[in-house]
């Protein structure tokens, strides 16, 4: 029935602590683009992710990279000159590219629970919120009686945005993101989406 949010119990702790352990197995089997396919390393082949979507850097990781360009075009034309400066320009801006690109982050659902990753580093067990602690999924603005929500990551063009709240040790937190497909992301979280 469309509009329900889950109305079940807690889990035990174990089970939750089974689930996020398992998501990041499932994970750790798949490289950080999805479109390359299981890691070479990989002994057991994993299961497919359920939902995935890459979100750009911040305004930190942009901040950062516009940095990089400036300084390191400054510190030449401050050794070299103007035409050292304009010979390291596009070295500079690759540079720039690179440390923004560093920053993507991957937002995915396996078969056991939603994580937030980034290129390059292992997911954290604690980070991962298991899909059986997932109470509602909506479109949209968390409504009035929702936890203060936890924004992952800003407006981005052909997104929606999506409030999801879950429970957690300390009761219950919700968090916000731009989904490119907010009803494929509620049903691989296993959970109606609510508009």
């Amino acid at each position: 029935m469309p509009g329900r949010e889950r109305n079940r119990s807690r889990p035990p702790r174990t089970a939750a602590d089974r689930e996020r352990r398992l998501h990041v197995e499932q994970v750790h089997g798949h490289r950080f683009v999805v479109g390359w396919g299981p890691k070479r390393s990989a002994t057991v082949v994993p299961a497919p992710l359920r939902y995935w979507q890459y979100r750009p850097g911040g305004l930190v990781a942009l901040a950062l990279a516009v940095a990089v360009v400036v300084v390191w075009v400054a510190l030449f034309a401050w050794l070299g000159g103007e035409s050292a400066a304009w010979e390291e320009l596009p070295l500079a801006l690759v540079a720039g590219v690179v440390v923004y690109a560093v920053n993507t982050r991957r937002t995915t659902v396996s078969d056991h629970g939603l994580s937030f990753d980034v290129a390059g580093s292992r997911t954290d067990p604690s980070a991962v919120i298991p899909s059986v602690l997932v109470q509602a999924v909506r479109t949209g603005r968390p409504p009035a009686g929702w936890p203060q929500p936890e924004k992952r990551g800003g407006w981005w063009p052909g997104r929606t945005r999506v409030a999801v709240r879950y429970l957690t040790d300390d009761g219950e937190q919700a968090l916000t993101l731009w989904a490119r497909d907010p009803e494929a992301l509620a049903d691989a979280l296993g959970v109606p989406l609510t508009r």
